[in-house]
């Protein structure tokens, strides 16, 4: 089985390839950074096939895939993981640049490397689409502005998706984390302050990326007939926490 996963080069994405590896799939890892990507093909070996590929630039996503070798070109199972969350400033006082990137890469990003490889496994019927979302695009929080906007994107696209798929086998899931430590999430959304992204997970015990990759895998080889449209998950420590008031 070819499972194509972006953002393969950190976070869920790392430890989603090397669990995969190991139960002997086929990983083509995808990311920006060609020297973390060899640095993993190094320590996982001919499973594992990096590929150079942003796909905040859409233009470039049929570049990379048309440079994929021969035993590769199929897509069993794409997993849209690469997305970033950029500042947690009110929507008054954002960073339009930080919106836009936001919507390049969660958005259109997805949209595009999607878009690409869904009419061969549609064509095949077979194949399996996990979109990466996020809590946030459910439960709204301060600062969570755009970013939870396009987490919102991904999870109607992800039911549309299925809605389209009506009839034939292809399956799509949209996963959707809450708090998840041990990544860089948090310090490429504080724009590399490691001391404030580090407060984000202090006094609890949060989730890891070893924790998705497990959720993953769990996915990926459930039988070819069950389709999980929406998988909420967090840490025991976080939930719910009701509706806020600004009193005069």
């Amino acid at each position: 089985m070819n499972i194509l996963i972006t953002g393969a080069s950190a976070g869920f994405g790392e430890a989603l390839a090397k669990r995969l590896v190991e139960k002997g799939h086929q990983v083509i890892g995808c990311a920006r950074r060609a020297e973390k990507l060899e640095a993993l093909a190094q320590e996982l070996g001919e499973r594992f096939t990096p590929v150079v590929m942003d796909v905040s630039d859409t233009e470039s996503i049929a570049s990379a895939l048309a440079k994929l070798p021969d035993d590769c070109r199929q897509i069993d199972v794409l997993v849209n993981n690469a997305g970033l969350a950029l500042g947690t400033e009110p929507a008054h006082q954002a960073s339009l640049e930080d919106w836009m990137r936001m919507v390049d890469t969660n958005i259109k990003g997805l949209m595009a490397l999607t878009h690409a490889v869904l009419p061969e496994m549609v064509k095949r019927n077979s194949g399996y689409v996990i979109n990466i979302g996020s809590i946030a695009g459910t439960w709204p929080y301060y600062g969570g502005n755009v970013y939870g906007a396009t987490k919102a994107f991904v999870k109607q696209f992800s039911l549309n998706l299925r809605a389209d798929l009506l009839g034939t086998k292809v399956r799509v899931t949209n996963l959707e984390p809450g708090n998840v430590g041990g990544t860089e999430f948090s310090n490429v959304r504080y724009h590399g302050d490691d001391e404030k992204a580090a407060q984000v997970y202090e006094g609890f015990k949060t989730m890891g990326p070893e924790d998705i990759a497990d959720i993953l895998v769990w996915l990926i080889e459930s039988p070819a007939h069950v389709n999980v449209n929406r998988l909420e998950v967090m840490p025991v420590a976080q939930t719910y926490n009701g509706l806020t008031i600004a009193k005069d």
